[in-house]
C-alpha cells in the first residue's frame, strides 16, 4: 500500500486512482458487515434482476444495490417508503469515486410478534452467557462418528452426506431423523439431540436443515432447545437456513455453519489436501533419513582416517604415562614442602600463644576489673546514701506528723479530711488526730468566720 512521505525537499503524491484504491481498502477493512436501517427511495429493478436504490433517514442517504441472487430470499416486495433493515458490506467504486452498500439480506423494520419473541429470547440468553464464546467447545479435527440430526429427506441431508463421503469417506455418519419444521419439531430435535449427547458414542453433531422464512425455521428458536444445546458435552455444529437466516441455535451451538453443506466440510478433512500433506511428510522424512546418512557416511570416512597401528598408540600411551608419573612425583614432593612450612608455622604460632601464658593475662586482667568493680561500687553507694538523707530531710518538712508535733491537730469524718464547716452537721462524728493519737468527738454546732471586707 502506498502512503505518503515527506521529506525537505519534495513530497511524494498518489494518484487519484491510488487514492481511491486505498479508500477502497480501509473502508472495506474496517467496515466488512454492518446492519443499518432506513428508508427505501428512489428503487429501480431493471430487467437484469438487480435492485438499486437509496436508503436514507431525516439527515442523510447512501446508495444501495441488492443483486439478483441475494433479492431472490427477501419474503416481501419492497417500495419506496418502506423501512427496512439491511445487513450489507461497505463498498467502493474507485472510476466515480462512489461508496455504496452491496446488501446480502433485508427485512422489514416492523417485524411481527414472531421477530419480537425471537428478540426477548436473543436477548435474554445473552444476558445469561449462553453465547460467551468461553464457553465454545473445539471441534475436533478428524472426527470418527458424527450425528446429523436432520429431516431424513430432502437435500439438505443428501448434501452433508455427499460432501462427507468425497472429502473424508472413513467418516461413520449416522442420521437421526427428525421433524424440523411444524409444531412438534422443536421437541423432536431435542429428543434426538439428547439421545446423541447422552450416548457418548459421537464425536460431534450437526443440527441441520434448508433455508425458509422465520416461521418455517421457529423450531431452532426454541428456549428450552437451546439450553440443551449450551449443556450438551458433544461439540454441536448448528447449519440452519441459508447463510442470512440466523436462529437461537447458531449462536448457543459451538459452531455456525453457512449451509448444511458448509457443516459437513467444517467437520471433514479433505482428503486430497490430506494426501497431499502425507506425501509432503513422506518427502520430509526421506529427505531427513537421507541427510542421517550422509552424516553417518562422513563420520564413518572421520573415523576410518584417525584408526592407527595399537603400537603407536601403545608407545603414545606409555609416553604420556611417564609425564604423568614425573608430574605425580613433582606435585607431591612440593605437596610435602607445603605441609612442612605450614607445620613450622603452626608451631612456631602455638608457642607464642600458649595457653598458660594467655591464663596468666586473663588471671592480671580480672583482678583488675575486680578492684575497679569494688571501687565503683563503694563510690555508688555513698552516693546514693548521700541523695537519701536529702530526700528524708525534705520529706520530714512537709509531712503531716512533723505538723502535728507542733500541736496542730487533723480533723476527719468517715476517714475524709474535714476543710471546711460545710463538710459536717450538728451531732455529726468526727475524728481528731494528734501527734500521740485519736480523739473521738460530736459537733454541738459551727460557725463560719466571716469574710474581711
Amino acid at each position: 500500500m502506498k502512503k505518503f512521505t515527506t521529506s525537505p525537499t519534495q513530497e511524494t503524491a498518489f494518484t487519484v486512482s491510488q487514492l481511491n484504491r486505498q479508500i477502497q481498502q480501509l473502508l472495506e477493512a474496517s467496515l466488512p458487515w454492518i446492519l443499518v436501517e432506513g428508508e427505501i427511495s428512489n428503487l429501480a429493478k431493471p430487467s437484469s434482476g438487480h435492485w438499486y436504490f437509496s436508503l436514507k433517514d431525516d439527515r442523510a442517504q447512501i446508495r444501495c444495490a441488492m443483486f439478483k441472487g441475494k433479492n431472490n430470499a427477501v419474503r416481501f416486495q419492497p417500495k419506496d417508503g418502506d423501512m427496512v433493515r439491511l445487513r450489507a458490506r461497505v463498498t467502493f467504486y474507485g472510476p466515480r469515486g462512489d461508496c455504496q452498500l452491496s446488501v446480502e439480506s433485508m427485512e422489514s423494520a416492523g417485524e411481527g410478534a414472531l421477530q419480537q419473541a425471537f428478540e426477548r429470547l436473543k436477548n435474554t440468553l445473552q444476558i445469561e452467557g449462553l453465547f460467551d464464546p468461553k464457553h465454545k467447545k473445539p471441534l475436533p479435527t478428524k472426527p470418527e462418528r458424527v450425528a446429523i440430526i436432520t429431516s431424513p429427506v430432502g437435500a439438505a441431508v443428501r448434501d452433508m452426506v455427499t460432501t462427507f463421503r468425497r472429502r473424508f469417506p472413513l467418516t461413520e455418519l449416522t442420521v437421526l431423523p427428525s421433524l424440523v419444521q411444524g409444531q412438534d419439531a422443536a421437541r423432536n430435535v431435542l429428543k434426538q439431540l439428547r439421545r446423541a449427547d447422552e450416548s457418548g458414542y459421537f464425536d460431534a453433531i450437526i443440527l441441520g436443515r434448508g433455508g425458509g422464512s422465520l416461521e418455517d425455521l421457529w423450531s431452532f428458536n426454541d428456549e428450552t432447545l437451546a439450553r440443551a444445546i449450551f449443556a450438551a458435552n458433544t461439540p454441536i455444529v448448528s447449519a440452519v437456513g441459508h447463510e442470512v437466516d440466523f436462529t437461537i441455535a447458531d449462536f448457543v451451538a459451538d459452531m455456525r455453519a453457512a449451509t448444511p453443506t458448509a457443516a459437513a466440510e467444517l467437520l471433514s478433512p479433505d482428503r486430497t489436501q490430506l494426501i497431499r500433506q502425507i506425501e509432503q511428510q513422506e518427502n520430509q522424512l526421506t529427505r531427513h533419513i537421507s541427510r542421517i546418512l550422509e552424516q553417518n557416511q562422513q563420520q564413518l570416512d572421520f573415523l576410518t582416517r584417525r584408526i592407527r597401528h595399537p603400537k603407536e598408540r601403545i608407545d603414545q600411551q606409555q609416553n604420556q604415562l611417564a609425564q604423568l608419573k614425573r608430574r605425580l612425583q613433582q606435585g607431591m614432593q612440593r605437596q610435602i614442602q607445603d605441609h612442612q612450612t605450614r607445620s613450622d608455622n603452626l608451631a612456631h604460632r602455638l608457642a607464642k600463644n600458649s595457653p598458660a601464658r594467655r591464663i596468666e593475662q586473663n588471671k592480671q586482667t580480672l583482678q583488675h576489673m575486680d578492684t575497679r568493680l569494688a571501687r565503683a561500687l563503694q563510690s555508688t553507694l555513698t552516693s546514693k546514701q548521700t541523695a537519701f538523707g536529702r530526700l528524708v530531710e525534705k520529706l520530714n518538712l512537709v509531712s503531716p506528723l512533723n505538723t502535728l508535733s507542733r500541736g496542730y491537730a487533723i480533723a476527719s469524718k468517715d476517714k475524709q479530711v474535714i476543710r471546711s464547716v460545710a463538710d459536717v452537721s450538728k451531732d455529726d462524728k468526727i475524728a481528731i488526730r494528734v501527734e500521740d493519737g485519736t480523739i473521738t468527738a460530736s459537733v454541738s454546732s459551727k460557725r463560719r468566720n466571716r469574710k474581711a471586707l
